[in-house]
């Protein structure tokens, strides 16, 4: 062995273990088992568990009135000095638990090794865990929120802003900006259902299942659930210290949430790029370039848009790590908190983020304007006007627009463009009222249809939106 690590070794067993460990963990088992380093984060969640477990102990009469007073007491001048930075934390320790555990008997003595009656680290962690997610899922419902209320402002600014509207990134049909805005609302919207489904899933207290198979102490179950804000304790001990479907979906409407945001910051990005120049962003999320003065490069959406793999590969870890594992709890466990942590701090920076941008971008209309005159944006309002107008069946109405648009890129012209002579050299019965069904005004103010582009129905939408997303 190295003499390094020799001289790391500890020379005495971890306490906390107990009296069945005689000699020291090696330094390499010192490295790999602590957790501290990340579950520090779970303090407020382990001293409110903490608490809501002495206060039920003593109210079963397990433990006396006044060792619970003075629990209580010791956990709140712990939160304290957490929160101040005056904590000391041990890697020795392990884990945010025992360092809690290891101060309060510091501070109050003999009643501090009353606490952990009737659980066990096992559920102990999975209630901490639990109260983690569900208050980053509060966050990011938060978040996404005011990203709605940013996109449902600039769609109501932008509800009659001319732009193409793209399949396969070739221009298709002419839309407005704020039409476009609103399919994003609606993606953040089911991303904050995915969230509130996954809430409610995991609102049942494990704490009181112990180490897998509950406790012969007369614990109160529903008291603690009640007291920290759940619905209802667990069903069943073996799959309350086992169970981590909570993060899993966590991670996984995280994930679905990160794409949506990718495809947003995607956008940004091509529409800040001189091919397309329909918005621009201030210097508040864009950088310049160290050697070319001219550059305005959008950084803060390619930062989004580079997260998403990032938030996606923390599912893939935790999932990976599940899929293997009996009951009950595992070390390998242990492995569910950094990846989950990582990307909840991750998408409620790129939330902010993609929500700040949304707020600064400026729309550049004249260009999203003359987008819309490349591409034979209307060719479906034509082929449209063909069926209503000589009740041609649609095939055939697909056939002759497809002759049109060929005479139109042979003339090198928009298809308002064409002569009418022309035109009806291919359909005869072609008349001047097609020149206003191929005016862009026109298609999109036509596009009445529930869900639909016309200007009036954006505004509609943004106003039940608001309703839907926004209020109570």
């Amino acid at each position: 062995m190295n003499d390094e690590l020799k001289a790391d070794r500890a020379p005495a067993a971890n306490a906390m273990w107990g009296g069945r460990f005689a000699g020291g963990p090696d330094a390499v088992m010192e490295a790999i088992n602590p957790s501290i380093g990340f579950d520090r984060r779970f303090y407020a969640q382990d001293i409110d568990a903490s608490i809501a477990h002495a206060e039920m102990l003593a109210a079963q009469g397990i433990i006396t009135a006044e060792d619970g007073d003075a629990i209580r007491q010791g956990l709140e001048q712990i939160r304290g000095e957490i929160e101040r930075g005056d904590f000391t934390f041990s890697t020795a320790l392990e884990d945010i638990h025992m360092n809690v555990e290891a101060r309060l008997k510091a501070i109050i003595g003999e009643p501090a090794g009353r606490l952990h009656t009737g659980r066990s680290r096992n559920d102990q962690v999975a209630t901490d865990f639990k109260l983690w997610v569900r208050q980053a899922i509060d966050g990011l419902e938060d978040g996404l929120r005011d990203l709605q209320a940013a996109l449902l402002d600039q769609a109501e600014n932008e509800a009659a802003t001319l732009m193409p509207g793209y399949t396969h990134l070739q221009a298709a049909q002419p839309v407005t900006f704020g039409y476009h805005l609103l399919a994003y609302v609606e993606m953040f919207g089911r991303d904050r259902s995915r969230f509130a489904d996954a809430r409610k899933r995991l609102n049942e207290c494990p704490l009181g299942a112990a180490a897998l198979a509950g406790t012969s102490f007369p614990i109160d179950r529903q008291r603690t659930a009640k007291a920290l804000g759940f619905d209802r304790p667990t069903a069943n001990g073996l799959d309350s210290v086992s169970d981590r479907d909570f993060a899993m979906e966590f991670l996984a409407a995280g994930s679905i949430l990160a794409v949506h945001l990718s495809r947003f910051a995607e956008e940004v990005v091509i529409w800040c790029s001189p091919g397309f120049g329909f918005i621009q962003l201030s210097d508040a999320f864009t950088t310049g370039s160290s050697i070319m003065p001219q550059k305005r490069n959008p950084d803060a959406a390619e930062l989004v848009r580079g997260k998403a793999g990032r938030v996606i590969g923390s599912l893939i870890a935790l999932i990976t790590m599940m899929k293997g594992l009996p009951l009950a709890f595992n070390k390998d466990m242990q492995e569910d908190k950094e990846p989950l942590f990582d990307a909840a701090d991750t998408l409620r920076l790129c939330v902010a983020a993609t929500a700040g941008m949304v707020r600064d971008l400026r729309t550049e209309r004249p260009a999203m304007l003359a987008a819309t005159q490349a591409g034979f944006l209307t060719a479906t309002d034509l082929a449209d006007w063909l069926v209503r107008r000589l009740e041609m069946p649609f095939r055939e109405a697909h056939h002759v627009t497809g002759a049109l648009v060929a005479l139109a890129e042979r003339q090198g012209c928009r298809l308002d463009e064409l002569a009418l002579s022309d035109m009806q050299a291919v359909e005869p019965r072609l008349t001047d009222d097609i020149y206003q069904a191929l005016a862009v005004e026109s298609s999109v103010a036509s596009r009445q249809s529930q869900g639909g582009t016309a200007p009036a129905r954006v505004l509609e939408a943004v106003t039940a939106a608001r309703r839907r997303f926004l209020e109570g």
